[in-house]
């Protein structure tokens, strides 16, 4: 065989292996109901509204009582899509080299939004818990500004929303507990503004208040990125 011929067929067959492996990846993604792309990557804001314009489209009043607040009035525990539950989707979206099978993550590291920290995620019934996944407005935080106005079904879209939830490191969200802004803040400061940024957009799309000390903390957050717009809807 001549050596033209070697080489086009190695790059024949180089290319038909991107192809196969690009199309496995589709595939995986579809399977774990996640989009197809660069998890390094930061996806552009540009059109997305500011921050700081949104929260003043929010309605400020005082809490509502807790009366009847259960975990169970926001679903029953994560929703499943197919084998997936929504747990394994959000880890195996913001962990890197994250190992999955059948829908579950195994392990992978975090860099952890609230502390700054890498985690090394590996799963077991004492290590699991070292990762959880943060409701960035409190259920019952929720509950208290405008979600028992909400039906089941929505209750339990709120709970299962991609935009809603975060991987972070579990001692941070244990801390946080139902904590709003006014209450709560990351210690990480460096991430305040999108933290702020995303209860805004989760507040804005399913119609919640803020309570007026709430509001004053997200401004006062606000105020030292101007910038700051709301995050894509995930």
């Amino acid at each position: 065989m001549s050596e033209y011929r070697k080489r086009r067929l190695a790059t024949v067959f180089i290319a038909a292996v991107i192809v196969v492996a690009f199309g496995f990846w589709q595939d995986f993604s579809a399977q774990q109901n996640m989009p197809a792309t660069d998890k390094t990557a930061v996806p552009s804001s540009e059109g997305q509204a500011l921050a700081s314009t949104e929260l003043e489209t929010i309605a400020v009043k005082g809490r509502a009582p807790k009366t009847d607040y259960s975990r169970a009035q926001f679903g029953d525990g994560w929703r499943k899509s197919g084998s997936c539950s929504t747990r394994e989707i959000i880890l195996a979206r913001d962990l890197e080299q994250e190992a999955v099978q059948d829908c579950k993550v195994y392990s992978g590291t975090l860099q952890d939004p609230y502390t700054n920290k890498m985690i090394r995620f590996q799963r077991g019934a004492q290590t699991s818990d070292d990762v959880q996944i943060d409701h960035v407005v409190a259920l019952s935080d929720a509950w208290q500004k405008g979600a028992q106005q909400l039906t089941p079904e929505q209750r339990e879209e709120f709970a299962n929303d991609p935009l809603e939830l975060l991987a972070v490191e579990g001692k941070a969200n244990q801390n946080k507990s139902d904590g709003d802004a006014a209450t709560w803040l990351p210690p990480h400061k460096a991430y305040r503004c999108r933290y702020v940024a995303r209860q805004v957009a989760v507040k804005k799309k399913y119609s919640l208040w803020v309570t007026a000390a709430e509001k004053s903390a997200i401004k006062n957050i606000l105020a030292n990125c101007p910038t700051q717009r709301l995050p894509l809807q995930q």
